[in-house]
């Protein structure tokens, strides 16, 4: 967060102050571009909630709980984006809501992209087996352990933080910016992290790329439905494409700190806008135009509703 572009001196803190159209701009740009995706995100889980057919089917509730989970980690994290741009600063207490419900929703699409990876595995190589597997019921099954896996990890950090209030005193009104980083000061959380992502991220790359494989291997039997399968191939490479921007939006703020060390303030500043957009919100956002768009059965209701059913006879002909 801009916490770490926070100068020693509050005299090198005045010359090196961007300028405030070059601010203006970069903010519209944040906040723009989170408010477009937002509404476009939040029309797509309308639209999923529209029709029975949507309600029904295994892939497209686990879209829905995938784009219901990005879509609330976005406002927390304008929130704090807006905080940081604004330059204020809150007390300790009221900087761990925000925070706790970004820790909270961020592993939840990666984990659901593992079991889209597998359900589309199991369409594609046993397929008489599909719909007795990824039942309705099933389906809400895997979302509840996908929640209560994510449950069980806040609840670790919250221990945690306990554990470190009864070992050292905290400065409710925090000195620097409220983000995730500064919320969790102690290196104990760093351990943590490092731990909680390698192991979720491997777990879910191994699932996806064995889905892969296994979809890749099927359709190259002649006895297969070679369309169907092609089209489930592609959908999992997306899944891979969409979890390594996932995952390159948790090493958001090390790849800050790292460019920190050799770039100056304003320079800084830039990148980190520029990254907040295409390495924080756009991975959080893709899921419209990778899953919904691509899909024919959802498109031309998702762009009736987008346009609130102007010119809805235009696009149904398309």
């Amino acid at each position: 967060m801009l916490y770490l572009l926070q100068p020693k001196a509050n005299i090198t803190a005045s010359l090196l102050r961007p300028d405030p159209y070059e601010t203006m701009l970069y903010g519209f740009l944040s906040v723009g571009s989170i408010c477009s995706f937002f509404y476009i995100n939040c029309v797509l889980l309308f639209t999923l909630r529209s029709k029975q057919v949507f309600c029904e089917t295994s892939r497209f509730i686990l879209l829905f709980n995938l784009i219901f989970a990005d879509i609330f980690q976005l406002v927390p994290s304008l929130l704090l984006y807006l905080l940081s741009v604004l330059q204020l600063k809150i007390p300790y207490y009221a900087c761990g809501v925000p925070v706790m419900l970004i820790v909270f929703l961020e592993s939840i699409s990666p984990l659901t992209l593992a079991v889209m990876s597998l359900e589309r595995y199991v369409a594609v190589c046993h397929p008489l087996r599909h719909a007795t597997i990824f039942t309705v019921r099933n389906t809400g099954i895997a979302i509840a352990v996908v929640w209560a896996c994510e449950f069980i990890h806040i609840l670790i950090r919250a221990l945690m933080l306990v554990y470190v209030f009864t070992t050292i005193s905290v400065n409710l009104q925090m000195n620097d910016f409220c983000s995730k980083e500064h919320f969790f000061f102690a290196p104990i959380f760093n351990d943590f992290e490092k731990v909680h992502a390698s192991t979720l991220f491997l777990s879910v790359g191994v699932a996806i790329i064995s889905s892969t494989i296994g979809v890749a291997l099927v359709a190259r039997s002649a006895s297969t439905d070679k369309e169907s399968a092609k089209k489930a191939l592609h959908t999992l490479l997306l899944h891979l494409i969409h979890l390594s921007l996932i995952l390159a939006a948790s090493l958001y703020s090390t790849i800050i700190v790292a460019i920190a060390r050799t770039v100056g303030r304003l320079n800084l500043i830039r990148i980190y806008n520029i990254f907040f957009v295409f390495l924080f919100i756009l991975p959080r956002c893709l899921s419209t135009l990778i899953y919904g768009l691509r899909d024919q059965t959802i498109r031309p209701v998702l762009l009736q509703n987008l346009t609130c059913r102007w010119r809805s006879s235009v696009f149904l002909k398309k």
